[in-house]
């Protein structure tokens, strides 16, 4: 699917999604035009080109509400990604928010990211941190929930999708349940708004964060969507440039309303305006169509791995495009080296996951994930290397 538009797939079977998408053209041609044709600061202008970046720039920021069905573009706050995002939603709102003995509850296959933040608002805040039991397929259940959640619980903060097990959260149902409980749900969304339709008020989601660069976007773009209601009541983590309406010698200042109010600085504006052009690009496809090729591809990609006999997977029965196994007396990182003598590009580690040993009972995997410009033969050349029967003697 569109796999023209990709100048790498030239030359290798990419199968690290996960961790970045490839970049189609129309991004490089946004940026380029961008960079050579009206490359001004962005709200800092009375003068044409400069006017041009801020209509860009919020074209973007209405385009990414649509996407997301958000009420309102103010609820859309450009980030640097979702580390940056999730970091903002920490310590700018529940530093704020929260006490000594308040409950945050999360898992142990959580990306660092959504597990790092709390770990430090915790010791800075004395919070206790709390971790929702995964099933015996690593996923995660209402009930299991409803078995922890305690009446200091605050904040359930979780990933939509796992970046390694690939599993989808009832989201819409632990939200409903959070809520009557009076508890606020943050989303890791950069594992499921690349592929799956997300409506964060149909779901009533309380803050989401996912990156750019997962969906065909450039690096150094994120997004942070929270509620306004919440948003009004966040402190700006950085201060400076863009953000602030007035400031006196005698510290008197006064911040300008959203979203401006979050983002200081010069804001990523290449990126940002390339981000817009990608969204269109994702839209001409279809997030439907995505998700439907993506399921047919990896049930394809399953039964093939599956029938190798030294492959083991750790994931099979998830709905998402993420593969992970591993190949039986080999290093991960040592297979991975061995794919890439074939053109494939997987990952080997243990992909910032790193709580995730204590359920899986293993440090380091393999992740093969996948996007709508794979192919069939992108898992057949898989299959073919994980199948050489000389791959032990490749190895040495």
């Amino acid at each position: 699917m569109n796999k023209e538009d990709f100048n790498m797939l030239d030359s290798v079977v990419y199968l690290d999604n996960a961790a970045t998408t490839l970049k189609p053209r129309v991004l490089s041609d946004a940026v380029s035009d961008y960079y050579n044709n009206y490359s001004a600061n962005a709200s800092r202008g009375d003068y044409k080109i400069a006017l041009l970046v801020d209509d860009k720039i919020n074209d973007t920021r209405c385009k990414v509400k649509d996407f997301i069905n958000a009420s309102s573009s103010d609820e859309i706050i450009f980030t640097s990604g979702t580390t940056d995002s999730l970091n903002k939603i920490v310590f700018g709102y529940f530093k704020y928010n929260l006490k000594s003995g308040d409950s945050v509850l999360i898992t142990k296959a959580e990306h660092a990211s959504n597990v790092l933040p709390w770990f430090e608002l915790a010791d800075e805040l004395s919070l206790d941190i709390d971790y929702i039991p995964l099933n015996d397929n690593y996923s995660v259940t209402l009930d299991n929930i409803k078995k922890v959640i305690k009446p200091n619980t605050k904040v359930i903060s979780l990933a939509y999708v796992t970046n390694v097990i690939g599993d989808i959260r009832p989201i819409k149902e632990i939200i409903e349940y959070a809520h009557k409980n009076n508890v606020l749900v943050v989303i890791d969304g950069a594992q499921a708004v690349p592929h799956m339709r997300i409506d964060v008020q149909e779901l009533d989601i309380d803050f989401l964060a996912f990156s750019a660069h997962k969906m065909c976007g450039p690096t150094g773009v994120g997004v942070l969507y929270g509620k306004k209601s919440l948003l009004d009541n966040m402190y700006p983590t950085t201060f400076g440039g863009g953000m602030n309406a007035s400031f006196t010698f005698d510290r008197e200042r006064t911040y300008k309303s959203l979203p401006s109010k979050l983002e200081a600085g010069t804001i990523n504006i290449a990126g940002i305006i390339g981000f817009g052009k990608v969204l269109n690009y994702i839209n001409e496809i279809g997030i439907d169509n995505i998700n439907k090729y993506e399921q047919e591809l990896h049930k394809y990609a399953i039964e093939k791995l599956d029938s190798i006999d030294n492959v083991v997977i750790y994931n099979k029965d998830v709905d998402t495009p993420i593969i992970t196994f591993n190949y039986k007396d080999i290093f991960p990182q040592d297979l991975a080296i061995y794919l890439d003598k074939y053109n494939i590009c997987v990952r080997a580690g243990n992909h910032c996951a790193k709580m995730l040993k204590d359920e899986l009972k293993i440090k380091n995997t393999v992740r093969a994930t996948l996007y709508f410009y794979n192919t069939k033969e992108d898992i057949d050349r898989l299959y073919d290397a994980l199948s050489n029967t000389n791959i032990m003697n490749e190895l040495l």
